[in-house]
């Protein structure tokens, strides 16, 4: 009988126990594939970010080269274009090109090196050794070091003007400006940024100091203790390619992302702490791994609630996108679009939208750097602040209002289907700066220089609109500045009629 209950017993026992031991099993079984798995898309995660990071960092300096080039091959077309222009006129263009640009200097010469710089000064630069290289290259940009402690560090970017002989015009920036560039968004603590040139030179660094950096050819640091590593960047510079490699150097570990800038085979390197990226590998396995535990107990249980916590989770990552987004499109200052931004919501309408009549507006506050100046760099910010908050009040929600430069403004006005409505609205923001003032105490008036150009009969994209705005522009400042002008003058013509 006992011997009877004994064996009772343990059959219970077993049915309990194999029924649930087996699915245990498999869990476990899951659990540890799972482990693996994750541990290897979290290597791939942080990978993808990494790489991102610094393609976004390249795209955002070869947009400030390209924005460069635009403004002097601008100055150049018009140089082309009117072989008229005089001694003065030649020089106010090249002023023109390094006041838009905030480089150091800009020269126009010709073929052997004779020419202006933009403060009407005459030059001669045919036995610098830079401009040979101009001579010798077809690239547009070109880095010099800079031969005395008053010349900086630049990159030259070159125009070639063709007419009946060849001549340049060469404008500086100063690498430092591309630190600043470089380092706005503080990736994490300890990472470096450092713009490379296709022999691996440093041009620029910015963030953490490193070991790496400290030779000036970040292949040449890295070459004796990591030759596999120094191959595949020099690789990925050859090919224009972006690749991720490991690299120690004496007692420091990092991981090195290249991505290529498309300018003269330079490219943007990323090097991030290898501490900081195994920290957040672990961070991301750990609590997806802990996740799905938590799924795996009480997913017959908790189904509903689990389905509900993602949806608000998913809502409140939906939620902070669209804040980062936002807040990643506005001016701190004014509060309105910036310039990335306002140039891709302007692309965006005409490509939807490329027969719908619209006006763009630029505009220039007059003698803004006496303002800073005189009132104080407080007070010009105030001005700024008070112009966005203002002048977006007197247009509609849907038009496109950005701050695209120190004191530099765009209105992009949709949908205006006559000449009544564009004569109506250039008089509105004409008048708005007749009355516009500053301050709480003492008032202080401001005026601006006003470009229009109308979409698409002066421009079927948004380049060739932003050229003719500014041409507007201009001549607003041409004709004594406190106006607004038409990049055609048909426009106050019909006005008048």
């Amino acid at each position: 009988m006992g011997k009877s209950m004994e064996k009772k017993s343990k059959s219970s026992v077993l049915q309990w126990v194999v029924p649930f031991a087996v699915p245990m099993i498999i869990v476990v079984i899951i659990l540890f594939n799972f482990s693996a798995k994750s541990n290897a898309a979290a290597k791939q995660s942080v990978a993808d970010d990494l790489c991102r990071s610094a393609r976004r960092y390249a795209e955002e300096l070869s947009s400030e080269l390209e924005m460069i080039g635009r403004v002097i091959r601008s100055v150049c077309t018009a140089l082309e274009t009117d072989q008229t222009l005089g001694d003065v006129q030649i020089v106010e263009l090249v002023k023109i090109a390094a006041d838009c640009t905030e480089a150091s200097r800009v020269e126009l010469c010709d073929r052997d090196g004779n020419g202006v710089d933009q403060l009407g000064n005459k030059i001669s630069i045919g036995n610098e050794e830079y401009f040979r290289d101009i001579q010798n290259s077809d690239d547009q940009f070109l880095y010099i070091e800079g031969n005395s402690e008053e010349e900086e560090r630049s990159i030259v970017v070159v125009e070639r003007i063709r007419s009946d002989e060849q001549s340049y015009m060469l404008l500086f920036y100063p690498v430092e400006k591309f630190d600043s560039l470089l380092s706005e968004e503080d990736l994490n603590a300890g990472a470096f940024l450092a713009l490379l040139d296709k022999e691996g030179r440093i041009l620029s660094a910015s963030g953490a100091e490193s070991a790496i950096l400290s030779g000036g050819n970040l292949l040449d640091s890295i070459q004796s203790e990591n030759p596999e590593a120094a191959e595949a960047v020099r690789g990925n510079i050859a090919k224009g390619l972006l690749g991720m490699s490991d690299v120690k150097l004496s007692s420091e570990s990092r991981v090195l992302v290249y991505a290529p800038l498309g300018k003269n085979q330079w490219g943007i390197v990323l090097g991030a702490r290898r501490g900081y990226v195994d920290k957040v590998i672990g961070v991301q396995w750990k609590n997806t791994r802990n996740m799905v535990i938590s799924l795996i107990v009480v997913i017959f249980v908790f189904s509903l609630f689990i389905m509900m916590i993602d949806i608000i989770g998913r809502i409140r990552d939906n939620q902070q996108k669209k804040e980062l987004e936002n807040k990643a499109d506005t001016d701190l200052l004014t509060g309105l679009n910036n310039k990335l931004a306002t140039e891709r919501k302007i692309k965006n309408y005409m490509a939807q939208n490329p027969q719908t009549q619209s006006m763009m507006f630029l505009l220039d506050v007059d003698n803004f750097k006496t303002v800073n100046d005189t009132m104080g760099h407080a007070f010009g910010d105030e001005v700024l602040s008070s112009l966005g908050e203002e002048i977006s009040a007197i247009f509609r929600a849907s038009d496109i209002i950005g701050r695209v430069g120190g004191d530099e403004f765009m209105i992009f006005l949709k949908g205006v289907p006559n000449a009544e409505i564009i004569r109506k609205e250039a008089k509105k923001v004409e008048d708005f700066f007749q009355s516009f003032q500053v301050g709480e105490n003492v008032k202080y008036s401001v005026h601006a220089s006003i470009g229009v150009a109308v979409y698409p009969q002066e421009g079927e994209d948004f380049e060739s609109l932003y050229k003719a705005a500014d041409q507007g522009l201009y001549k607003a400042k041409r004709r004594g500045k406190n106006q607004l002008a038409f990049f055609e003058d048909k426009w106050a013509q019909i006005e008048n009629e």
